[in-house]
C-alpha cells in the first residue's frame, strides 16, 4: 500500500510538472485596447457656480443626443521589451459642444524601450504634434491578491500612484513577460491588460490579444512633431490651454496619460 501512494505521488507530481511545462508565455505580438471615458461625470465635476448657467445646459443636451461613454481604440504593439501604443481615429461626436474637446480624443502615440528606461512620445495639441523624449513613468505600485480574468489571460491588480496624486487602479499578467501597458502605464511584473483611474473617469482594457512574430521595424519611434522634452512640453501644454479655465488642469492630464 506504501509503494502505491508514492507511485501515486510520483505520478502526480510528474502530470503537474508537465502541466506547468505547457504554459506558454507570450513575448510578441498586439493587443487591442479599449478606451472608456464617462463624458457625462468628466462634465458634471467641472461645473462650479461660475459657469453652471452655461455647462448645465449643455451637459443636459449632451445627455439627449450622445452616449454616457465615448469608446475610442487603440492598438499596443510589443517584442524584445519594446513597446509601441497607437490610437486608432475616431470619428468626433458629432454636432455638441464637447466635439473636439482633449476628453474626448486621444492624443498619445507612444513608444517605449521598457530595457533602456526610455519614453519617446508623440503628442498632439490640438493641430501640433510634439516628440517629447522622457524617462519612462514612474508609478508607486502595491500589488494586491485579487485576480481577474482580461482577454483570456489571468490578471493580478495592482493599486499605484502617478503624477504625484492620481490614483491608478491595473491589472497585469505574467503570462505577457514584457512590463508595459497602453499609454505610459508600465512597472509591473507583466504586461498591464486594464487600467482604470477611477477620479479621472477613465478606462483601457484589453479585448483581444494577439500572440505573433512581428516584422523588423514594426516597432519604431514617431517620427514627427517638434522635439521637446517633459518639462518644456508641460510649459507649452499649459500656455495653449490657460484659457480655457478651470477645466485647462483635467485638458492637461489628458495629455500626460
Amino acid at each position: 500500500m506504501k509503494k502505491k501512494i508514492i507511485l501515486f505521488a510520483g505520478l502526480f507530481g510528474m502530470a503537474a510538472g508537465l502541466r506547468a511545462q505547457r504554459v506558454h508565455f507570450t513575448t510578441s505580438g498586439t493587443i487591442e485596447f479599449e478606451r472608456k471615458t464617462n463624458v457625462w461625470a468628466m462634465i458634471k465635476r467641472e461645473i462650479n457656480k461660475d459657469n453652471e448657467a452655461f455647462l448645465v445646459p449643455a451637459l443636459d443636451n449632451y445627455k439627449k443626443t450622445s452616449p454616457q461613454f465615448r469608446v475610442l481604440k487603440s492598438t499596443l504593439s510589443f517584442s524584445s521589451n519594446k513597446t509601441l501604443f497607437t490610437p486608432i481615429e475616431a470619428d468626433p461626436p458629432a454636432n455638441n459642444l464637447f466635439s473636439f474637446s482633449p476628453l474626448m480624443t486621444q492624443n498619445n502615440t507612444i513608444y517605449s524601450d521598457l530595457t533602456a528606461g526610455l519614453t519617446i512620445a508623440q503628442k498632439k495639441i490640438f493641430t501640433d504634434a510634439f516628440m517629447v523624449n522622457d524617462s519612462t513613468r514612474k508609478i508607486k505600485w502595491k500589488i494586491t491578491d485579487e485576480t481577474r480574468d482580461i482577454a483570456g489571460y489571468r490578471c493580478r491588480r495592482a493599486n499605484g500612484i502617478m503624477l504625484d496624486s492620481i490614483y491608478v487602479v491595473a491589472f497585469y499578467t505574467t503570462r505577457i513577460p514584457v512590463p508595459g501597458g497602453p499609454e505610459s502605464f508600465n512597472g509591473l511584473p507583466g504586461m498591464i491588460l486594464g487600467v482604470a483611474l477611477p477620479h479621472e473617469n477613465l478606462t483601457w482594457f484589453a479585448i483581444k490579444v494577439t500572440d505573433t512574430t512581428l516584422p523588423e521595424n514594426t516597432i519604431v519611434p514617431p517620427k514627427k512633431g517638434k522635439k521637446s522634452d517633459d518639462k518644456s512640453f508641460r510649459t507649452t501644454l499649459q500656455t495653449a490651454l490657460k484659457d480655457q479655465g478651470p477645466i485647462a488642469a483635467d485638458f492637461v492630464r489628458q495629455f500626460l496619460f
